[in-house]
């Protein structure tokens, strides 16, 4: 409802120019008045002739004459002075307009106070997420290179801040999750909860700040390379021979698998081979600069090829995990299409009273009450607050009719002689079922748990290795499917799994979206395989041969240069 207070103002400034306006009409009729009255008063007849007048009458007529000119002076004042007040006050009420921000001004920009401040915020704390996100990820691969060359136990303290920086992350990215569902509601709490996630991207900043130093004395590449040059080299040679094996299975995969199983590694090879070859000529670029005896440069050109074998390894890694899961996969599908045709017989029997119940469980359905033993979803009388679409028993059998015509189709697929999805099958078996089960069937939540770990690790990788153009809102859902599937709650498999394939979706959008303005720039100053790093997030797309990612230490940027605003 409009307040009075609004409501007053539009009849207010009406009432304002009413007046200004009948004041100058007012005036101006006034004037005219005054102007015609002496025509008026004056008779009509011929006029006399005045013989001889007398001095007395000759100052008298000068005197009427002089009053005869302040009555023709004095209107056009009046009418002068009310079109100057008429004109003031409608100049003044326009420039009030134009400054403004309450309902009806128009004309000039509006006051800062009238944008509303969540969408400033909401931008602030969605690049929070993705600069804390970015800088956690480079500290585990900092981490990961520096463990090679420690002795036990000394690396515990930056597993520590390691994690207390993630926990931080994952508090923020489910505040973000809460906050993109519409909790809280109300507009000032929602400002808080935005504070709140820039806040806690903060901390996790601190959290890797606060052992920046010691890190930094931990590697010693600043003083010089030593051994972690070979050691980079090492894994380089490693998973430059494990890309050729990824290759060869890959192949084999696409073989036996419909195409829609290996759609999340289609390029994965590819894209191994690429960050190789950029992590190739840094290698090199780093041993020249330690060899001239320029050891900062030399060690921002062996943190970024490390950048780059880390996510050659998620490329060649999600090749053989997926054979894993696919494989996995396929043996747990017909038992898991047993598994559902039960589901779907115990649901039919439920909604048939005519029909025997099972032996096992009749005297506790007919309690209504035990483990595993409540009638199926949608099977259940009306509720206290009414029925519900599906609750009917007419809704209930479209269910049981949607249930059988997927299994009927994926047994006419597993009989048709075609290559499958397992995963995929897995997943239509799943959701078809989930309304009508009642977890009788322990198979199922085995499936869902598969679909749904499948689909987060795609997910994951893909972020990784993008994560210099994938935004906020892809991260968000990732780390939500990520806790789901950490609970160990079978209920949690199902939205994980959906989580994860929306994640992955809109990371390939942002990626989409954003570009690369360096591929295929090689060659002009730039180092073969920077499209791949910049995207990665290896290098900053802003100064991709001399910058480095924020881990423990920060950034890491030549002398002169300054860190992107953005």
């Amino acid at each position: 409802m409009t307040s009075s207070l609004f409501r007053g103002r539009p009849r207010r400034a009406t009432s304002h120019i009413s007046v200004r306006v009948a004041h100058a009409v007012l005036g101006g009729a006034v004037g005219v008045v005054w102007l015609v009255l002496p025509g008026m008063t004056s008779g009509g007849d011929a006029p006399v002739a005045i013989k001889n007048p007398a001095p007395g009458v000759s100052s008298a007529a000068a005197e009427a004459d002089e009053r005869s000119t302040v009555d023709l002076v004095l209107p056009l004042v009046a009418v002068g002075a009310a079109g100057a007040i008429a004109g003031y006050g409608y100049l003044r009420r326009v420039r009030r307009t134009r400054v403004r921000t309450t309902p009806g001004g128009t004309g000039g920009a509006p006051s800062p106070r009238s944008t509303p401040p969540l969408a400033a915020l909401d931008e602030q704390a969605c690049a929070a997420l993705v600069e804390a996100d970015n800088r956690v990820r480079a500290a585990r691969t900092e981490l990961g290179f520096a463990e090679m060359l420690c002795t036990a136990g000394e690396p515990a303290a930056f597993h520590r801040a390691v994690r207390e920086a993630e926990a931080e992350l994952a508090a923020a990215f489910r505040m973000r999750q809460r906050y993109d569902e519409g909790v809280p509601a109300e507009a000032a709490a929602r400002e808080h909860a935005l504070a709140g996630i820039v806040g806690r991207c903060a901390e996790a900043g601190r959290r890797l700040d606060s052992l920046a130093g010691e890190f930094a004395r931990l590697r010693g590449l600043e003083q010089g390379l030593g051994e972690a040059l070979g050691a980079a080299e090492d894994r380089f040679r490693e998973l430059a021979g494990r890309a050729g094996a990824s290759e060869a299975v890959l192949a084999g995969l696409r073989d036996r698998y419909a195409p829609t199983a290996t759609a999340s590694v289609t390029g994965s090879v590819e894209q191994a081979k690429d960050r190789l070859l950029f992590a190739t000529v840094r290698l090199n670029q780093a041993r020249q600069s330690a060899d001239a005896g320029r050891p900062e440069r030399a060690a921002r050109q062996l943190r970024a090829a490390e950048g780059a074998v880390a996510q050659a390894a998620v490329f060649v890694d999600g090749v053989d995990r997926l054979a894993v899961e696919l494989r996995a996969a396929e043996r747990t599908v017909p038992a898991a299409l047993t598994g559902a045709e039960a589901e779907l017989a115990w649901a039919r029997r439920r909604t048939d009273p005519a029909a025997p119940q099972p032996a096992a469980s009749s005297s506790r359905a007919a309690a209504g009450s035990g483990p595993g033993t409540s009638a199926p979803p949608g099977a259940a009388g009306p509720t206290p607050g009414g029925t519900t679409p599906g609750a009917t028993p007419a809704g209930f059998h479209v269910r049981l009719l949607h249930v059988d015509a997927v299994l009927g189709s994926v047994r006419q697929e597993l009989t048709g002689g075609q290559p499958a999805d397992p995963v995929g099958v897995l997943r239509r078996i799943v959701r078809a079922t989930a309304p009508v089960a009642s977890g009788r069937a322990g198979v199922l939540p085995a499936a869902a748990l598969i679909t749904a770990r499948t689909a987060t690790a795609a997910a994951a990788d893909f972020v990784a290795t993008h994560r210099g153009a994938v935004g906020a809102t892809a991260r968000t859902r990732l780390a939500e499917a990520e806790r789901l599937l950490a609970t160990g709650d079978p209920a949690d498999r199902p939205p994980a799994d959906v989580l994860a394939l929306e994640a992955r979706e809109l990371a390939e959008l942002d990626v989409r979206a954003h570009g690369n303005p360096y591929v295929g720039a090689a060659g002009a100053g730039v180092t073969a395989g920077t499209g791949g790093a910049v995207l990665g997030g290896i290098v900053p797309a802003e100064d991709p041969e001399d910058g480095t990612p924020a881990g423990f230490a920060g950034p890491a940027r030549p002398t002169g240069t300054r860190p992107d605003p953005r």
